[in-house]
């Protein structure tokens, strides 16, 4: 998953932890959240098993969210190793309890080698729940070390299944996407196929918890609704912003910066009031650029402050007095288009850009809402 480039002030999404074999690892603040849920869920069952440790049995559920944590860590630096062996750019893991995001920074992949990744990390988690079974084989059965590894067992066999199913953000989803990556040669068209089957899913779940006890003829199991709820919600959150994100690089080709500028016609900076006017007239619609002594695009002249220049005044007043500088290298190529230009724009201030030809003459004006718009599918604010 591509990580987006974080602003200045972007919220850091987690505590560091340092690296392990090269790839940073983030706790998110997610993390404790949901670890004190299992805490205060799972407490009192520990201690209905165990009656004698009394109060230590949430600190047992402590143990058994952080063993959760170490399998979930495993989980994506399965992912993360992987990745690294086919040469992709090196990632960076942010680590909750329901999942890890493995986000990887752009590169060139392939349907096979997409979903070899995305394979790895429940074969990591089936390698933990084969080594807790042996483990299991020697210890003392009822004890609680052979209960925590019991349920780590457990815990790693359903984390590999679950994350196995159809549908992004799990890791089954790729199987989705590779397919119908291969057959439309799309990854991006893919990407939304399997962002859907993982909303599907979501369905499936809450319906399963909630439906399967009513057909039975009893009643929900409230603990297991409130994890439906708490997972659901994530799953969905990630297959939305999977659809979102494909849905913005399929505009992306058709977004160039000849296609979305406004029409304009460059003036130099000293031309007067008068000779705008007529200018305007001739080019309705358009707007009007001026250029400095070196022919650079400057300011953008504001068409009101313009007509409101007493007429009288017209001849002898300078259009620059009536225009808003435009920030330092405002302009963009008007061949410029798709991720090209959104970087372009990307390192540019300000929300808007002089549009010039390949011999430097003003064709038009880029509006920053208007790129937004065209990538994102809505009115920008």
């Amino acid at each position: 998953m591509s990580e987006p480039r974080a602003g200045r002030n972007a919220v850091r999404p987690g505590i560091s932890l340092g690296s392990i074999g090269g790839v940073p690892v983030v706790l998110a603040w997610s993390w404790f959240a949901i670890t004190g849920l299992i805490v205060v869920l799972f407490g009192p069952t520990i201690r209905e098993s165990f009656p004698r440790i009394g109060a230590a049995s949430y600190a047992v559920a402590l143990g058994y969210a952080l063993l959760l944590a170490v399998s979930v860590l495993v989980h994506e630096l399965a992912h993360a190793l992987t990745a690294r062996a086919f040469g992709w750019p090196l990632p960076r893991i942010v680590l909750t309890l329901w999942g890890g995001p493995t986000q990887f920074a752009s590169f060139n992949s392939s349907p096979g080698r997409s979903l070899l990744v995305a394979l790895a990390g429940p074969a990591a988690n089936f390698g933990i729940a084969g080594l807790g079974w042996l483990l299991l084989q020697l210890l003392t059965p009822g004890s609680i070390s052979s209960t925590l590894v019991f349920v780590m067992v457990w815990a790693n066999l359903l984390l590999a299944v679950f994350n196995a199913l159809p549908g992004l953000p799990l890791d089954g989803g790729r199987l989705v996407e590779s397919l119908v990556w291969r057959a439309t040669g799309s990854q991006d068209r893919g990407t939304v196929a399997a962002g859907w089957a993982g909303r599907i899913i979501v369905i499936l779940l809450l319906g399963g918890v909630v439906g399967v006890p009513l057909v039975q003829g009893r009643g929900p199991d409230v603990v297991l609704i409130v994890l439906a709820v708490v997972m659901g919600a994530f799953l969905w959150m990630g297959a939305t912003a999977a659809i979102e994100n494909a849905r913005m690089r399929l505009r992306l080709p058709a977004i160039s910066a000849g296609r979305l500028q406004q029409p304009a016609v460059g003036l130099p900076a000293d031309t007067t009031v008068q000779t705008a006017r007529r200018l305007l007239r001739e080019h309705p619609g358009a707007a009007i650029v001026l250029t400095g002594s070196t022919g650079r695009p400057e300011a953008v002249v504001d068409e009101g402050a313009l007509l409101a220049v007493p007429e009288d005044a017209t001849p002898s007043t300078p259009v620059r007095a009536t225009a808003r500088r435009l920030a330092a290298g405002a302009y963009v190529p008007e061949h410029a288009e798709g991720q090209e230009l959104v970087q372009f724009l990307a390192r540019l201030e300000g929300s808007e850009y002089a549009v010039v030809s390949k011999q430097g003459t003003v064709t038009g004006l880029l509006h920053q809402r208007t790129v937004v718009q065209a990538i994102t599918g809505r009115n920008a604010p």
